[in-house]
């Protein structure tokens, strides 16, 4: 397993521990998050440092619903610091008797042992569906 495979499987690990610390750690300090636009609650868009992507991104998503993030797969592109992680978010939303079942690709790149950055590609569609 390369090193930004291995990087990632700890970021998903902490997601679905919600482990702050873990995650705060895991990303650098000039992070730059890129979350698909179409998002719920407008966190789509550019996110730039890794407390913004936590407060303004992962923070009001939690806020909303309780969602698992569920890599299927994870692609390391060769030669490269990144790597391609296909899955679903899944769960329920806290306000309403619904749902959100959608896929997503991810983007991440990794230096040093950390995550860089992160590309957030997900069926925005399917997220408005629970709404």
């Amino acid at each position: 397993m390369n090193t930004a495979t291995h990087i990632a499987r700890r970021f998903y690990q902490a997601l679905s521990g919600r482990n702050g610390q873990a995650l705060f750690d895991l990303l650098t300090d000039d992070f730059e998050g890129r979350v698909s636009d179409g998002m719920p609650d407008g966190v789509g868009g550019a996110h730039h440092g890794r407390v913004a992507m936590i407060s303004n991104v992962w923070g009001r998503i939690d806020a909303g619903y309780d969602v698992d993030v569920e890599p299927t797969e994870f692609l390391a592109v060769e030669g490269t610091d990144r790597v391609v992680v296909l899955g679903r978010y899944r769960g329920p939303a806290r306000h309403t008797d619904t749902a959100v079942d959608a896929a997503f690709a991810h983007v991440i790149a990794v230096r040093h042992g950390q995550i860089t950055a992160l590309h957030q590609i997900p069926d925005t569609v399917r997220w408005h569906i629970c709404r």
